[in-house]
């Protein structure tokens, strides 16, 4: 048995070599460095904070099942077979939908489903349609299944929809291709959605701040307790431009007051991101 440490041959001292370097190389070593790696990239320009979203949507759709993020039973918006068709016309309209489950005796017996486009052409009439003759066939999963291996059976049978059964065989949830794809990209609104204000300043853990260069000047002082004047200019984007002296690209910064202010994104119109730190906490 040879364990010379001076030989240089053979598999093992390569992986040795190998392992030691990795060790002292700062490269990540699992999903979670990965992920710091990468916001911290964003925070330094090199990624924009859409990028950076769907990078790390991208990673999360591996570890997610479709339990996660299905629509709960309770929830889901389906149409009784036998129901008169102005009924279903009526449950068609106002919920906005463009797919629907079409169920028989009970709940858990999923006939098929309807698409809005071919019922809607009966709008007005009383009867003279079969609403089961419509129906396309329903695609149904287990809870258990992958969000990514759904998105690529999805793509592959150009569904987008499918029904989510228990383990009786029951029907738990729903879940759309659009489901799938928020998690990756975010929130795809629709002019059914409930809009909600965007939140402009997020708090960071090490106590910076991430700023919409929209922000007003006023929320950002309530949230940052600082006290810039909003006299001369509304937002934090337009105060800090003006201090640039020159539209600034992603990575310059500049101190005002008690806060410096790094560009995280920018384009060849507008700053849009700051991360902005309290230069006491860089003494």
């Amino acid at each position: 048995m040879n364990e010379d440490p001076g030989s240089t041959s053979g598999p093992t001292h390569r992986s040795w070599w190998d392992r030691l370097g990795h060790m002292f190389s700062g490269e990540p070593r699992n999903r979670d460095e990965l992920i710091e790696e990468l916001r911290a990239a964003q925070a330094n320009g090199l990624l924009s904070k859409d990028t950076l979203t769907m990078v790390e949507g991208a990673i999360k759709v591996t570890e997610l099942s479709v339990d996660d993020v299905m629509v709960p039973r309770a929830q889901i918006v389906m149409l009784p077979a036998d129901a008169p068709l102005p009924v279903i016309l009526s449950i068609v309209v106002e919920s906005g939908h463009s797919r629907f489950p079409v169920h028989g005796d009970d709940k858990d017996e999923i006939l098929g489903i309807l698409l809005a486009k071919d019922i809607l052409r009966y709008f007005g009439q009383s009867e003279g349609c079969d609403v089961r003759a419509l129906l396309r066939p329903a695609v149904l999963i287990p809870e258990s299944m992958r969000l990514n291996v759904l998105l690529a059976e999805f793509r592959l049978t150009r569904n987008h929809m499918a029904l989510v059964v228990d383990e009786y065989g029951g029907v738990a949830g729903l879940i759309t291709i659009e489901d799938v794809l928020e998690q990756i990209v975010g929130e795809i609104d629709d002019e059914h959605d409930d809009e909600e204000d965007p939140i402009l300043v997020h708090t960071l853990e090490d106590g910076g701040f991430s700023v919409s260069a929209l922000t007003p000047i006023a929320d950002f002082n309530e949230h940052a307790g600082a006290q810039f004047s909003d006299e001369e200019f509304d937002t934090v984007g337009g105060m800090i431009t003006s201090e640039f002296g020159h539209l600034p690209e992603a990575g310059e910064e500049i101190t005002v007051g008690d806060f410096v202010f790094r560009v995280t994104e920018a384009d060849d119109r507008r700053v849009q991101q700051f991360l902005v730190t309290r230069t006491s906490a860089e003494a």
